[in-house]
């Protein structure tokens, strides 16, 4: 599915704008990398693409359609993995990742195949049945990512998922990520990692309330 930003201006609550005027298309099939120093907006910018912080002005759509909010992006398959990690510490690996797949519609015996894939292709194929507080950062970390790719989305939006990881965990959520688009995702990844966004299709920067193209 294709997103599209047009004209957005984005802030939370009553406070300041965090930013303006963006215009984005994101299109299926891409990896797109959404940079800036902490604090210019890239959570800010996930978080309305995925339906949680409407825009106080312009639209977001997807496929031509208004995005709504979370419970509507989530029905078009707007998945977000988060930057902090959204986990339940009280429930294993494998059912943080089990439980989100069921609740998007999966059958029980999906959510064991996903769960397994997806943890197994992040790493954490015998950490399943650990809790999430037994857990390490990077661990936790790339169990989120497992949950985010458990789900199969049309949309993959990853916030920072690479900040706790090591060079090899982190080329392998990156070899992750850009395989979700060859199967027709459209994936948003925001990092401060140059190296990381070097390796995406296009840059869109962050800086002073304004998004730019770095590569477009």
């Amino acid at each position: 599915m294709a997103v599209n930003l047009n004209d957005v201006d984005l802030g939370w609550g009553d406070g300041e704008t965090v930013l303006s005027g963006v215009t984005v298309d994101l299109r299926p099939g891409e990896v797109l990398a959404v940079t800036g120093t902490s604090g210019t907006g890239k959570t800010t910018l996930l978080s309305a693409m995925a339906g949680l912080l409407p825009p106080r002005s312009g639209e977001i759509s997807v496929d031509g359609a208004a995005l709504g909010d979370r419970d509507r992006a989530v029905g078009l398959g707007v998945v977000l993995i988060p930057q902090e990690n959204g986990l339940a510490a009280i429930l294993t690996a494998a059912e943080n990742v089990s439980v989100a797949v069921i609740a998007t519609g999966g059958t029980p015996a999906e959510a064991r195949r996903r769960t397994t894939d997806a943890l197994t292709a992040v790493g954490l194929g015998a950490q399943g049945g650990q809790l999430i507080e037994e857990l390490s950062g990077g661990q936790q970390q790339r169990a989120a990512i497992a949950r985010g790719l458990a789900l199969h989305g049309a949309v993959l939006l990853a916030d920072e998922v690479t900040s706790e990881l090591d060079a090899a965990n982190r080329q392998k959520v990156l070899e992750l990520l850009r395989a979700e688009a060859e199967r027709g995702a459209a994936v948003v990844l925001a990092t401060h990692d140059p190296e990381a966004a070097a390796l995406c299709d296009r840059e869109l920067h962050l800086a002073d309330g304004t998004a730019t193209w770095s590569r477009a």
